[in-house]
């Protein structure tokens, strides 16, 4: 899914550090599973083109997405939507991953002190395979197809193109700009797309915003 190849992207595959900050993968985590319930046919615009709504509740066979699916239990914008979807998103997708056999989460402590979690690589062809379809994309190798033009224009929206690929962060920036705002997809589905990187822009300039906050206070 969707959400498991944009994880598989945040992790070094050498060593298994993750390589950005929790609330911007948790913001773009949210906004990968809302594109894969839009792509799915569950979740639409309303025809006024404002809030996303569940279009089809039928039972999903993945326990994972039907309990995101659950979340959206009214229309709501965007920018809401990712919101919702975001808590504990991470846990829920590295725990998918656990149980496709990718790699495993080992708990330990930073500094000797600090209950952290760890990322254990047992399949580094998954992960070297989504790097290189996506990082041909990122590096002007090749067009963008649904896929990967998807997964660029998520690391585009919380910045992370530069800190996940090797290469020039200019170029690649303006290369994403172009990609997320391309017809690779359907209609509805890049319309989708491009709200769901507004959201996920917001999100993460709103977390900043309270984490500034709080640690003025």
């Amino acid at each position: 899914m969707l959400p498991e190849d944009l994880m598989l992207l945040f992790i070094d595959e050498d060593d298994g550090r993750v390589l950005m900050d929790t609330t911007s993968i948790h913001n773009a985590l949210a906004g990968a599973v809302l594109l894969e319930l839009v792509n799915a046919g569950r979740v639409a615009f309303e025809p006024d083109g404002k809030k996303l709504a569940v279009v089809d509740p039928a039972p999903l066979p993945n326990e994972f997405l039907q309990e995101s699916l659950s979340r959206l239990n009214k229309p709501m914008k965007p920018q809401r939507a990712v919101e919702r979807l975001r808590t504990h998103v991470r846990d829920n997708v590295m725990a998918q991953l656990e149980g496709r056999g990718v790699l495993s989460v080992e708990k330990t402590k930073m500094l000797g002190i600090f209950p952290t979690k760890s990322c254990v690589i047992q399949d580094r062809r998954a992960i070297s395979d989504v790097r290189d379809a996506v990082g041909d994309v990122a590096l002007g190798h090749r067009a963008p197809d649904e896929r990967t033009g998807a997964l660029i224009s998520l690391l585009y929206a919380v910045k992370a193109l530069h800190k996940v690929f090797d290469g020039d962060k200019r170029e690649m920036n303006a290369r994403a700009k172009e990609i997320s705002a391309a017809n690779w997809t359907g209609a509805a589905v890049q319309k989708a797309m491009e709200a769901v990187q507004v959201a996920v822009m917001a999100a993460v300039v709103a977390s900043t915003a309270v984490a500034a906050g709080g640690g003025s206070s």
